[in-house]
């Protein structure tokens, strides 16, 4: 039987098991829009890809916009400093921190990755992941810190500083069978954390890591309007279809209202800046106007003691790191024309992937000319989804199961680009098959109905992932 035959025979399996399980049945049209094939719409990077594929303004960056987001490309790759110093542009780092630069996560303007051997946990040359610290949620869904060690623990610190500890990162195989008999393995990381400066967290405490993502496109998902995300969201599962993504509210710190989260792995940012301005202050130790104080418990007195490099230490500049982060171009497809690609497009349909990560949206209008009116195709919803206790934080709340829609765009440049496919919130998934094998919850009737394929249809499948 060749892949087209075979494909077609997994997608009539993949029917017959929705049709147990629930999910998205709807066919997917004969031949996929050709607009896709520039998933930023006129922003789409066309120019270059390889190492570069993230790093690239949109292609329709105006005169009036490329001062600025060069000048926030200059901030986000260069290394802040302890303050006081004569480099006063770039002084206040710390007093703790979990990275000296924004790229030292995000290197290339692309994903992190967990360390995977006992080597890369030494030290602090292994970024891009983090960990919050939480211990309950208030009544609008933000987690509660650690009464010592805040909302984030913080692996370094300046010199004459006590870092607040270090998390220890083990790895256990599991094989997972295919009904064909095929056969997978998945690594489950555990936690361990370690040299904690200032005494045991609290017994509520629950870790919960996060790797950074890449950043391309930002902008995009910003100019998304909200009327489309409420259109979308479905809390009650009201049409029956086993999909109940939801909306969450969050603060908008500058204007005291609530927006909808559309950044960050729990949806907990609004907008660009916000979450840029919130990585400066969590990630760097450095304040803003958005989060004008330093992250350092009453415990933490040697950490309050410190120099600061102003009050705040970024603000005007920040406003270059948030248009560098909005103008950020998304790559154009890859392999659009190819069968098996092609036939992975249908299956990604026929399974019921659309359901969480929906193809295409249109922009609104937004403050960048830029980002107005285009069709784009991230495939996400940015809505919360309860992906089932495997990939929760802990059996404690609903928030715990809950994660936002990843974007797919792109994700089959991040080996190019980084050199891994370290996949899901923590990194645990190696590619693409694996983190499909991992999802639960909302999303069991698609898996079940991915694993019911043969081996050519998901092969099709994972590759039309891939093309994105």
């Amino acid at each position: 039987m060749n892949s087209r035959s075979s494909g077609l025979a997994g997608a009539v399996a993949a029917a017959a098991v929705l049709a147990l399980f629930g999910g998205c049945s709807a066919s997917a049209p004969a031949e996929p829009d050709p607009a896709s094939r520039l998933p930023g719409g006129d922003t789409t990077n066309t120019l270059l890809a390889g190492v570069h594929s993230f790093d690239q303004a949109v292609e329709n960056l105006s005169d009036e916009m490329a001062s600025k987001f060069f000048s926030g490309n200059s901030l986000f790759n260069s290394a802040w400093v302890q303050a006081p110093s004569s480099t006063d542009v770039r002084d206040g780092l710390g007093p703790l921190f979990n990275a000296r630069n924004c790229s030292a996560c995000h290197f290339q303007d692309g994903r992190g990755r967990p360390p995977l051997t006992d080597e890369e946990q030494e030290g602090e040359s292994v970024h891009g992941i983090l960990f919050r610290l939480s211990v309950g949620y208030d009544s609008h869904e933000a987690p509660k810190p650690d009464p010592i060690y805040g909302g984030q623990l913080q692996p370094f610190a300046l010199p004459d500083v006590v870092a607040e500890g270090q998390v220890a990162i083990s790895w256990s195989d599991e094989r997972f069978v295919y009904p064909d008999g095929e056969k997978v393995t998945l690594e489950r990381p555990r936690y361990e954390v370690q040299n904690l400066g200032f005494g045991p967290l609290d017994e509520r405490a629950v870790l919960s890591p996060r790797v950074a993502p890449q950043m391309a496109g930002l902008g995009l998902l910003e100019a998304i309007e909200d009327d489309r995300l409420e259109a979308l969201a479905d809390p009650d599962d009201a049409d029956g279809d086993g999909i109940s993504g939801r909306i969450r509210l969050v603060p908008d710190v500058e204007s005291g209202k609530q927006r909808i989260g559309r950044f960050g792995w729990k949806a907990e940012q609004p907008s660009v800046r916000q979450q840029a301005a919130g990585a400066f202050q969590g990630d760097m130790g450095i304040t803003s106007s958005l989060f004008p104080a330093q992250n350092c418990s009453g415990t933490e007195t040697d950490c309050a003691d410190m120099a600061s490099g102003g009050d705040p230490e970024i603000d005007g500049l920040l406003d270059n790191v948030e248009r560098y982060g909005q103008l950020l171009a998304v790559p154009a497809r890859r392999d659009f024309e190819s069968d098996e690609v092609r036939e992975g497009w249908r299956l990604f349909t026929d399974v019921g992937c659309t359901g969480c990560h929906v193809a295409s949206h249109q922009t609104g209008q937004h403050e960048l000319e830029e980002l107005s009116g285009q069709t784009i195709w991230p495939y996400t919803d940015l809505l919360l989804h309860d992906m089932g206790p495997d990939l929760a934080d802990a059996d404690r709340a609903e928030l715990d199961t809950e994660w936002r829609t990843p974007p797919l765009w792109g994700i089959g440049l991040i080996p190019d680009v980084n050199g891994h496919q370290r996949l899901l919130h923590d990194g645990r998934a190696d590619g693409v098959e694996q983190a499909i094998v991992w999802h639960g919850g909302e999303a069991e009737a698609s898996r079940q109905a991915f694993t019911e394929l043969d081996a050519g249809a998901r092969s099709a499948l994972i590759r039309f992932i891939n093309s994105l």
